[in-house]
Formats: C-alpha cells, structure tokens, sequence
C-alpha cells in the first residue's frame, strides 16, 4: 500500500515517488565512515510529480535553488546521523520543509502613501543638504 507523506492539510505526496539510496558519509568518523554506508541521499522529481500544483512547482523551484538539477529533480544528501535511519527520516523532513515553504503563497504587497509628515522631513533634510552645499562655494562679491 502506497504511504502518503503529508505536505500540508491539502497536499501529500506518495513514497513511491521518492527514490532513497544510501551513500558513504564525508568527514571525520574513522572507520566506521569508511565502511558503512549511512548517509541517505534523497531524489524527488519535481516536474514529474503529480501530486503538487503548478503554482507549489514553481515557487518550489526558487527555494531548491542549486540542490534542483537540470532535469527538474531534487537532490537532498542527510548525512548528520549515524544511522541509516535517522538519516532518512532527515531527507524526508527536509523535503516537506521545502515543499511546505514552497506550498505558502507570497503575501501581496500593499501599496502605501508617504504620509505628510514624512514628506515635510524628506523636503527639510533636502534643503538642509542644499544649504551645506552652499556654504562650501566661494562668497560672491555683490
């Protein structure tokens, strides 16, 4: 049976659609770095995917920025834990996160007025300027 991995309360994607393997960590660790294969490396195929709207697609593709390949895949490496485990429900979580951030719409900007105050401030400070401006010219004789 198909797991469900819940983005938001609208939207989930399959498990099916992820593809999991499993990789050598980097760094420090000695010899059990060496040998075992811990860190999880994560594949989702944005474009491919049916699950998310086109508007969650694009926004998600900003967020992925350099992780998105030219193929429309995100690639997301977890390698913090020492366990396979742990490090797969680390790719996943980050993959929602990405997803849930991607699946919030912009807030529109409101367009506000300068208020009177503030323009009085502005055209003050504009001829406040101007008057240093002046002084460093030479007097002219009259």
């Amino acid at each position: 049976m198909d797991r469900l991995i819940r983005i938001t309360p609208r939207f989930a994607i399959h498990e099916d659609e992820l593809q999991l393997s499993f990789i050598r960590a980097s760094g420090p660790g000695g010899q059990n770095v060496n040998k075992v294969s811990s860190a999880a490396q994560l594949r989702f195929d944005l474009f491919g995917s049916p699950s998310l709207p086109d508007a969650v697609k694009h926004r998600a593709i900003a967020l992925a920025g350099s992780r998105l390949t030219q193929d429309g895949v995100i690639v997301l490496t977890a390698d913090r834990f020492r366990t396979q485990l742990a490090n797969r429900r680390d790719a996943i979580d980050r993959l929602v996160a990405l997803l849930a951030d991607a699946a919030t719409p912009p807030r529109p900007r409101r367009p506000t007025r300068p208020t009177r105050a503030s323009k009085v401030r502005r055209v003050d400070s504009k001829k406040h300027r101007g008057g240093i401006k002046d002084g460093r010219s030479r007097p002219q004789d009259d």
